[in-house]
């Protein structure tokens, strides 16, 4: 009898969650996942994606795709999943990224200490109406200080 209540109250718990689970999934925004892809890799050759390393309170600004068919983010994404990592950091600081042509936001996208080898973190990045599609970083750190910044895009919300 005592097992009967327990295998009920079971039943109706794997219910619940199995509602509140398709209530979640119906949202306005689809995730799709994709390969991941590099978009930005300052160690690099200097360019729009590439090098120099980032410079100590400097904003850069980085396009999410290059060309529309090169990581498969469709023009009608609504936010990029990244994976961001910064690389060989001279001094303590963070990263800040944000929507191009928006206010800086408060919080850090990633925290890190002087001289570690990388650490990352991913981040959920919206995106606005902007013809180049872009989002910029800060390096949040002492003047003269620098780190390099890695980007891989693993999806997109549409």
């Amino acid at each position: 009898m005592k097992r009967d209540w327990i295998l009920r109250l079971s039943g109706l718990g794997l219910a619940a969650l199995l509602v509140s689970s398709a209530a979640q999934a119906a949202g306005p925004y689809q995730f799709f996942s994709i390969t991941p892809c590099r978009l930005v890799d300052t160690r690099g050759p200097t360019g729009v994606t590439g090098g120099p390393a980032l410079v100590g309170n400097g904003t850069r600004s980085f396009p999410i795709d290059v060309a529309p068919t090169t990581c498969g983010i469709p023009s009608t994404a609504a936010a990029a999943v990244l994976n961001m990592v910064v690389v060989g950091p001279t001094g303590g600081g963070h990263i800040r990224t944000w929507p191009f042509g928006q206010p800086m936001p408060l919080v850090a996208t990633l925290n890190f200490d002087p001289n570690e080898p990388a650490i990352a973190n991913g981040a959920i990045v919206p995106l606005t109406v902007d013809p180049s599609f872009q989002i910029s970083v800060f390096l949040g750190t002492g003047v003269g200080f620098s780190a390099h910044l890695v980007i891989d895009v693993t999806g997109y919300f549409q």
